[in-house]
């Protein structure tokens, strides 16, 4: 812990550097002593500490200082989006692809009950009215921002949270459900997986319980099967939304909440603060997250992502993504994998 008054003009300078800085300006000469300083202010506001008698300090220190250049020079630009010392400040962008990527595109597509696997009907009721911006959040149909930890379940998050959102949605009862159960009693591990396999399980298991029931501990446990019967949330089945096409995500998300796998494995994305997310990305799954909503600002379509890396990383958890982009499978590959699950009935919990 630093001294009383190392500590206060810690917080100071990332108080003064998170909520003061503006693009299209100089790079800032940022002398040693303001790097350190901001450096100690963001080890308080994350909770942060390394082992004593270490290098690792120091070795974070540099990591920190070399992601804060990178995060100065692109702030300087005129962009729509900009960078912050967010909870990924002290890693390397493959530090940060190693521990908190996790999501696989799927090996298959299959049909599911007797549902078709594409989600491509049942928007009737909009006629040609789809609403120009969404947001399930203001339904109250969006349970807080979680964080995945370095547990690789970022597929399981996605699944759960589009199950919760249209329970919420069909019974106006809003549930934390739990990805432990997901990643003990299915996954088996914290290896990475399929956001269609989670909403298959939680379909053949009959529901899915609660989080506050059995809550997630960031690592595998042993399946703990009296909990896995308690269905306190169910849904009848889940759908394949169509591949590569952008107006029919959007027409799915208006509908409800829709799991999707994108591409994340690029330090922008990693470093991401506020705004609306363009920066030149993949297409390669790497990670999963949920569509709350979309809209537009300044001629800018974007979609509403929530994210399972907690609060301080983009705007409280959450991103907006670049929306209709020239590249049919969407920005950072969003359009290619989308699901959701069907509740289309009021069912009595187990």
């Amino acid at each position: 812990m630093p001294p009383p008054l190392l500590f206060i003009l810690s917080i100071l300078f990332l108080f003064t550097y998170s909520y003061s800085y503006s693009s299209s300006k100089p790079i800032p000469f940022r002398s040693e002593l303001e790097v350190n300083l901001l450096f100690e202010g963001w080890l308080v506001k994350h909770n942060k500490t390394y082992k004593e008698n270490s290098f690792e300090k120091a070795k974070r220190y540099d990591i920190f200082k070399d992601n804060l250049r990178y995060i100065d020079e692109h702030n300087r630009g005129n962009h729509t989006f900009t960078l912050f010392l967010n909870v990924f400040a002290d890693l390397t962008v493959e530090e940060y692809r190693d521990t908190y990527l996790g999501s696989l595109p799927p090996l298959r597509k299959e049909t599911v009950g007797s549902e078709s696997d594409s989600y491509n009907d049942d928007f009737d009721e909009f006629g040609s009215e789809i609403p120009n911006s969404t947001d399930w959040r203001a339904s109250g149909a969006v349970t807080p921002v979680k964080h995945q930890g370095a547990c690789y379940c970022c597929w399981a998050f996605a699944a759960a949270a589009t199950v919760e959102s249209i329970n919420q949605i069909v019974t106006g009862q809003l549930i934390s459900l739990s990805v432990q159960q997901i990643v003990d009693c299915y996954s088996k591990s914290c290896d990475r997986g399929y956001v269609d396999e989670a909403l298959r399980y939680i379909t053949r298991n009959g529901g899915i319980d609660s989080e506050i029931d059995y809550p997630y501990n960031a690592t595998y446990e042993h399946c703990d099967k009296k909990k896995e019967g308690k269905k306190v949330v169910t849904i009848d089945t889940y759908q394949h939304v169509s591949e590569n096409n952008e107006p029919r995500l959007k027409m799915a998300v208006a509908k409800q909440p829709v799991a999707v796998g994108i591409h994340a494995y690029e330090r922008a994305f990693q470093l991401y603060g506020h705004g609306i997310f363009t920066s030149n990305c993949g297409t390669r799954i790497d990670h999963a997250v949920t569509i709350i909503g979309y809209g537009n600002e300044d001629k800018l379509d974007y979609w509403i992502i929530k994210n399972c890396w907690g609060d301080f990383w983009g705007e409280a958890g959450y991103m907006r993504l670049e929306r209709n982009v020239e590249s049919k499978m969407g920005k950072c590959g969003i359009a290619q994998y989308a699901y959701i699950p069907l509740k289309k009935k009021k069912r009595q919990a187990a």
